[in-house]
C-alpha cells in the first residue's frame, strides 16, 4: 500500500519551462535542496568552483539566480546544514570547505586542507562535527566550535582514492567510506592515524566506486553506484565483519570524462527508494526500489534533452532536482 501511494506521488511531480533554470555558468558537480517547504530554493557547485542559488519563482538577481565565487576548483559536494538551515555547506577540490550564509551571503572557512578535497558529512545532530574525505584516501574529524580551520584528527584509510563518506543517521559513529572497490564501514570511536581497522566491509564491486549512501531512517540499507555498471543494495542492519548483497540492478554508468558521474542517492522522505541519473534516450531520472523495482522513470521531451547527471530529492516536499554538464538545473515538482 505504502509503495503504491509512493508511486501515486512520483506520477503528480511534473517538469516545466519555469523548472528549468541556468544556474552556474559550468559542469555541475554537486547540488542540494533547501528543508523549506513553503518555497523551492536550490544550490548548485560548478566545475569552476561556483556556487548558484535558485530560488523558483523569487525575483532576485538573474532569472531568480544568485551567483558566487567562494572556490577555484570544482565544488563536489555540498549540503544545507540540517540544524542551522541558512548555512550552506560546500566542499572543493581546492582543498577548502566553506560555509555560506544564505541570508547575508558570507562565505566563511570552516577547513582547509593540503589535499583535494572530495566528500563530507555531519556527524553531529548539531552539525557542527563532521567527517571530511579527500581524494587521496585520508579522512579528517572536523569539529566547527573548534578555533581555526583545522582539524580535531586526521586518518589515513584507502592510499589508492576515496569517493564519498555518508554517517549512520541513528548511530552517528558510523560512517561508510567508498574506497577503490570496496566499501568499508569505520566506528569513529576507533579511528587511530595510519591504519583504522572497518567494522564491516561491503565487497562484490570489481571497479572504481562513486558512491555509497546509508538509508536515511535507519541506515539498515547502504545503496552504491559503481563503474562496473551496477547499483547494488547491502544489508547494514546488523554491522557483521561482511555486510550481505541484497539486489544488484544493471546500469549504463560509463558517463564519460565531459559529464559528471552517476549516483544513485536516497529519497529523504521514503526508506526504501532511491533516485539516479541516467544515460537513455530519450533522457530521464530514474526512481528505483531497493528491491531492484522501477517506480518511476521521469521524461519530458520538451522540456529535458540533456543528462542529469546530478540528483537528488526535497528533505520534505514532493520535488526532485536534476543538474547537467552545461550549468543547468530542472525541478520535477508537485
Amino acid at each position: 500500500m505504502a509503495e503504491y501511494r509512493y508511486c501515486s506521488t512520483l506520477k503528480t511531480m511534473r517538469l516545466t519551462e519555469e523548472r528549468v533554470a541556468k544556474v552556474v555558468k559550468d559542469r555541475i558537480f554537486s547540488a542540494a535542496f533547501h528543508p523549506c517547504s513553503s518555497s523551492l530554493l536550490l544550490a548548485a557547485g560548478d566545475k569552476g568552483g561556483r556556487v548558484g542559488l535558485w530560488k523558483l519563482g523569487g525575483d532576485w538577481g538573474d532569472d531568480g539566480v544568485l551567483l558566487f565565487e567562494p572556490h577555484t576548483r570544482p565544488v563536489c559536494c555540498m549540503a544545507f546544514s540540517p540544524a542551522h538551515p541558512t548555512q550552506l555547506l560546500s566542499l572543493s577540490y581546492d582543498g577548502s570547505l566553506r560555509c555560506m550564509d544564505v541570508e547575508k551571503s558570507v562565505f566563511d572557512d570552516v577547513y582547509n586542507a593540503q589535499d583535494a578535497l572530495k566528500t563530507f558529512d555531519f556527524m553531529s545532530h548539531d552539525s557542527l562535527t563532521m567527517v571530511v574525505g579527500s581524494l587521496y584516501g585520508d579522512v579528517a574529524i572536523v569539529d566547527r566550535r573548534t578555533p581555526g580551520n583545522s582539524h580535531e584528527s586526521l586518518h589515513s584509510l584507502d592510499p589508492k582514492s576515496l569517493r564519498c563518506v555518508s554517517v549512520h543517521p541513528l548511530q552517528r559513529h558510523y560512517f561508510a567510506v567508498a574506497e577503490s572497490r570496496v566499501v568499508s564501514i569505520y566506528d569513529s570511536r576507533r579511528l587511530n592515524k595510519n591504519k583504522s581497522q572497518a567494522v564491516s566491509q561491503l565487497h562484490g564491486h570489481s571497479l572504481s566506486i562513486s558512491s555509497a549512501y546509508f538509508s536515511p531512517w535507519t541506515g539498515n540499507r547502504v545503496v552504491t553506484s559503481c563503474l562496473d555498471d551496477n547499483i547494488r543494495v547491502y544489508d547494514t542492519s546488523a554491522m557483521t565483519s561482511t555486510s550481505s548483497l541484497l539486489t544488484t540492478i544493471r546500469y549504463n554508468m560509463q558517463t564519460g570524462r565531459w559529464l559528471s558521474k552517476l549516483s544513485a542517492v536516497w529519497d529523504p522522505k521514503q526508506e526504501d527508494c532511491f533516485v539516479v541519473g541516467s544515460m537513455l534516450k530519450p533522457r530521464r531520472v530514474q526512481v528505483y526500489h531497493q528491491s531492484g523495482k522501477l517506480q518511476r522513470s521521469f521524461m519530458d521531451t520538451e522540456n529535458l534533452s540533456t543528462v542529469l547527471s546530478v540528483t537528488a530529492f526535497h528533505p520534505t516536499r514532493n520535488a526532485l532536482l536534476g543538474g547537467n554538464a552545461s550549468g543547468r538545473m530542472h525541478v520535477f515538482s508537485d
